[in-house]
């Protein structure tokens, strides 16, 4: 290894896939359907469903969450109120500060996030936190509560 390179987790569809059915599952628990959307550290999507029943819109707003979870590597829905639109717009519309997105963290590197929406704020964080502890028992992922 060189001062050019570094070792790199990466976050595989395998594991996204794993993500996303315990997600499935949490929220099916809760009777609440939910647009679920998982990416690399890059932003890049690996896995995504609109269970039936979820609010259409939502697969969007899932999707953001789960890239700015990804690329700020904290939680979303903690942004100062006053910088929320300034970020929303500096980025397209990339950057949400809706609660759901949560990045997911692995020996402590960030490798991905994972996005809810459907759901009130408290719902998606909380399948997302799902998704996130049934991974932490197989790679000893973070959660967040």
């Amino acid at each position: 290894m060189t001062s050019f390179t570094t070792p790199h987790l990466k976050l595989t569809h395998a594991g996204a896939l794993q993500l996303l059915t315990a997600a499935v599952a949490k929220a099916t628990a809760m009777q609440q359907p939910q647009c679920i959307a998982i990416v690399d550290d890059g932003c890049n999507l690996l896995a995504f469903l609109r269970m039936d029943g979820a609010k259409v819109l939502s697969e969007k707003s899932a999707l953001h969450k789960a890239m700015t979870a990804a690329s700020s590597r904290v939680p979303t829905g903690n942004t100062a109120v006053d910088l929320e639109t300034r970020l929303a717009l500096a980025t397209g519309g990339q950057v949400t500060n809706l609660k759901g997105g949560l990045p997911i963290v692995v020996d402590g590197h960030v490798i991905g996030g994972i996005g809810v929406g459907s759901g009130t704020g408290d719902q998606d964080r909380e399948v997302a936190n799902a998704a996130l502890a049934a991974l932490a028992a197989l790679a000893g992922a973070r959660t967040f509560e």
